[in-house]
């Protein structure tokens, strides 16, 4: 695990992540492709996240069990956030340093359109796998 900071497009929000790892995921889901017109590239941080500049940061809660949140500003998106834990996964592209990541995980791939594909060797979990991971008692 490994401090470090990023910002979203404009500036107007900073943050710092106490314990972000060298793993960069992509989701497929439908709500992350609606989101973003592509996957959602994060990186795991855990609970201990400070921002600074909140009053910028506008929270969509998603589902019964996460949100996400984007700068008022710039649009950028910051975070995806799993509610009942307080875990942050922050987007990969905010971060001030990147060139220790390591994309190692598609999670969704069942839910991925053909029309892309990533050449890279990663884990993959299904929607199922997903849920009964993060979401045991969710009925989606």
């Amino acid at each position: 695990m490994t401090e470090r900071k990023g910002q979203c497009l404009c500036g107007a929000v900073k943050f710092v992540a106490k314990n972000s790892e060298n793993s960069v995921a992509a989701c497929h889901c439908g709500m992350c492709r609606t989101w973003g017109g592509g996957p959602l590239m994060a990186v795991s941080c855990g609970s201990d996240v400070s921002f600074e500049g909140k009053e910028n940061i506008s929270v969509y809660s998603s589902s019964d069990w996460a949100e996400r949140g984007f700068c008022k500003n710039c649009g950028s998106h910051l975070f995806y956030r799993l509610k009942q834990i307080s875990e942050y996964q922050l987007s990969a592209g905010l971060f001030d340093s990147q060139s220790s990541f390591k994309f190692d995980l598609q999670v969704y791939i069942d839910k991925k359109p053909s029309f892309y594909s990533f050449a890279n060797k990663t884990s993959i979990m299904t929607e199922a796998e997903v849920i009964a991971k993060y979401a045991p008692d969710q009925n989606i």
